[in-house]
């Protein structure tokens, strides 16, 4: 069975489902922005006779305490949420799941605290380069101060949608954009997985964050404090994984048509500008679209070479949330790669 529990440690009260075989080796399943651990409730019920399983809420999501996000630590509010909560459960050997910006966070997670993983896997992962403002697959910058990045790159309408409680907004995010169309998921599912995006804490310190206009196009820096700017690249780098001394075995699975997670992401100023959507783009010499996939490439590729091991997965037909869109899939490839790992 699972069941949500809630946890009070050094740090703050956590919201987390826990589920799965006791005895059977351990998986903890990080959620995205802009969702919860709802998010995973499909999944855990697939993998409960595989694993004992958590899926916390981040800060600022779902049921955990809505702490603000110190923005210029980068990742490491999280990062060092999750430890308290894996010391206050006793967890000293577990493998990682990270979504989204939840596979930043477990990437961060694995340079603070490398030597309790016995697996990492990044589903359509944040690069390691932070999210927006970089423009080549070794993470250079746009600018010092990271233009196009942080708090006021988020989309003002999902914010608001979040704010009035806009249900169909939200709904309508959620399939055009979580999921490749035309899936949509069981009407009992969906409702909750709108739940969760609306469960998003906006303001102060939370989603998005907040900016500095500036001068260049298009207009927007990031500030030092919210969800958004944590992952700015002026704050967030977790390109030191690869030099980490405990290399777990690292699994990237990516659906092949993720909208945000991308080299063209519709997150992206530089691919929004190269489209039309933004008016005044300077040009691709200048501000071209994040690769995003070709700097987690990178990044993976020096872990490799530096000792540790990886493998990337395409999954087909599944957009940015290849854990619900290809569940199936999904969770036959995470299974697979945790019995090697275990071996």
């Amino acid at each position: 069975m699972i069941e949500q529990k809630f946890l009070s440690t050094q740090r703050l009260k956590i919201a987390y489902y826990h589920g799965g075989t006791p005895g059977m080796p351990k998986l903890m399943l990080i959620h995205g922005n802009a969702s919860s651990s709802k998010f995973y409730l499909p999944l855990m019920e697939r993998l409960a006779g595989e694993f004992e399983l958590v899926a916390p809420d981040l800060r600022c999501f779902g049921d955990t305490e809505a702490l603000p996000v110190d923005a210029t630590r980068g990742l490491r509010d999280w990062s060092d949420d999750l430890y308290s909560l894996t010391h206050s459960l006793g967890w000293n050997e577990f493998f990682l799941q990270g979504w989204s910006m939840g596979g930043g966070i477990a990437m961060q997670y694995a340079i603070d605290h490398g030597e309790q993983l016995l697996g990492l896997i990044l589903e359509d992962p944040l690069s390691p380069f932070g999210f927006g403002g970089t423009c080549t697959p070794d993470g250079q910058k746009l600018t010092p101060a990271g233009l196009a990045s942080g708090g006021g790159c988020a989309n003002p309408k999902l914010v608001q949608a979040i704010l009035d409680g806009d249900r169909e907004f939200l709904r309508s995010t959620l399939n055009d954009l979580y999921f490749k169309p035309p899936f949509r998921a069981a009407p009992e599912w969906e409702e909750i997985f709108v739940d969760a995006i609306a469960s998003t804490r906006v303001g102060d310190g939370m989603y998005p964050g907040d900016f500095l206009s500036v001068p260049q196009w298009p207009g927007l820096a990031p500030g030092n404090s919210g969800i958004c700017n944590a992952m700015s690249p002026v704050y967030c780098d977790l390109s030191p994984i690869a030099d980490i001394p405990h290399k777990c075995p690292i699994l990237w699975l990516q659906g092949d048509s993720d909208l945000i997670v991308s080299d063209y992401s519709l997150a992206d100023f530089g691919a929004l500008g190269a489209m039309g959507a933004v008016p005044g783009w300077p040009g691709a010499d200048i501000f071209p679209p994040q690769p995003m996939l070709a700097q987690i490439r990178f990044v993976l590729e020096r872990y490799a070479a530096n000792g540790g091991s990886y493998r990337e997965v395409v999954i087909k037909d599944s957009g940015h949330g290849p854990h619900v869109d290809q569940e199936t899939v999904f969770a036959q490839a995470l299974t697979s790669f945790a019995s090697q790992a275990n071996q």
